[in-house]
């Protein structure tokens, strides 16, 4: 009998796969799916991408998409993140003059403390009203996942902010309905209208909504002075940082197993470079535009994630402190912005 002839090695039938790629998918499914609703039903996109998210809680352990939906949660967010930085430009804080500036960084700072002293006077957590607190001050649910990011993690803290993000999505779509007919009700001018509507309504999609509804000078101005805000989440980030980076050490001090935070986060470091490369007319306007969309689709992909990781239930272990502090930080910036257009307009 002839010898046998050697054979040939076998070539692998397919190339490995990444552990977090059928998580990320799922992740980026729901995306897809919640932006067709929001697009088709004129809703917000985020909340529609928390509740499908959510829908998938059941498959949140799962050894196939586990590692997915963690890198899609903290990954994709810091990433979606870094990129808003593609928004923000110093020409637009300029443009803006200098006593809108003092009125926005004033009621920023001052929703700020007062989520942290509505956390202390409801005996909360202060990491709750500082989030509570930066996300209605700033931009909403961009700036609760921004912070979250950047405060220590737990499960808690983790269906704290997912609770975050659904309630100042919808106090941002009431104000987007109520705002305009109190600008007409004081009868605010196309400027002071642009000013309190862009300084108190949390989520950008809902201050052009209602900038809009007055007049396309009132949408345009409101759009920019919201984008101010926008720019105040570099400061608030790195202060967030500072205090849990402090609180981190301590634990660490008194020999509790904690890990300190960067002194300086990296999606923060890629905020301020996107941020500077914009002011200084390096990244083209059709560029910004992309990264600006591409951030969003970060984000949304993160929400998805992080609703798969929770279940109703566990948000409603929360209670109706949450929900409270929310609520008068959204009348506080509101009733803040208001006077200082009345005092200073």
């Amino acid at each position: 009998m002839p010898p046998d002839k050697p054979r040939a090695p076998s070539l692998p039938l397919s190339l490995p796969r990444p552990a977090w790629l059928p998580g990320t998918l799922t992740a980026v499914t729901i995306a897809l799916a919640a932006s067709y609703l929001a697009e088709r039903h004129n809703g917000p996109q985020l909340l529609f991408a928390l509740l499908l998210g959510m829908a998938f809680n059941f498959a949140a352990e799962g050894p196939r998409v586990k590692a997915g939906i963690d890198f899609a949660s903290k990954t994709i967010l810091r990433f979606g993140v870094a990129l808003l930085g593609a928004r923000i430009g110093l020409d637009q804080v300029a443009a803006l003059g200098a006593w809108p500036v003092a009125i926005i960084v004033g009621a920023v700072c001052g929703t700020i403390a007062c989520g942290w002293l509505l956390s202390r006077l409801l005996r909360r957590p202060a990491a709750q009203g500082l989030l509570t607190g930066g996300a209605v001050a700033i931009c909403g649910a961009s700036a609760a996942l921004a912070l979250s990011a950047v405060i220590p993690r737990s499960q808690d803290q983790q269906r704290f902010t997912l609770l975050t993000v659904v309630g100042v999505t919808t106090l941002s779509t009431v104000a987007m309905v109520l705002y305009p007919l109190i600008a007409d009700w004081f009868g605010l001018d196309a400027r002071s209208a642009a000013i309190f509507l862009g300084g108190t309504i949390h989520d950008v999609a809902q201050v052009a909504g209602a900038g809009f509804t007055m007049s396309p000078e009132v949408g345009e101005g409101a759009i920019l002075v919201k984008l101010m805000r926008v720019a105040l989440l570099v400061p608030a980030v790195l202060l967030y940082a500072q205090i849990f980076r402090a609180e981190a050490s301590g634990a660490a001090a008194d020999g509790a197993a904690a890990r300190r935070p960067p002194l300086l986060p990296g999606f923060l470091v890629g905020f301020i470079a996107l941020a500077a490369a914009n002011s200084f007319g390096i990244v083209p306007p059709a560029l910004a535009e992309v990264l600006s969309d591409a951030s969003r689709w970060c984000l949304v992909v993160a929400i998805a994630a992080l609703g798969v990781k929770t279940s109703l239930g566990q948000l409603l272990t929360l209670g109706w402190a949450p929900i409270t502090m929310m609520v008068v930080e959204t009348v506080f910036i509101a009733a803040l912005v208001l006077a200082g257009v009345l005092l200073l307009g």
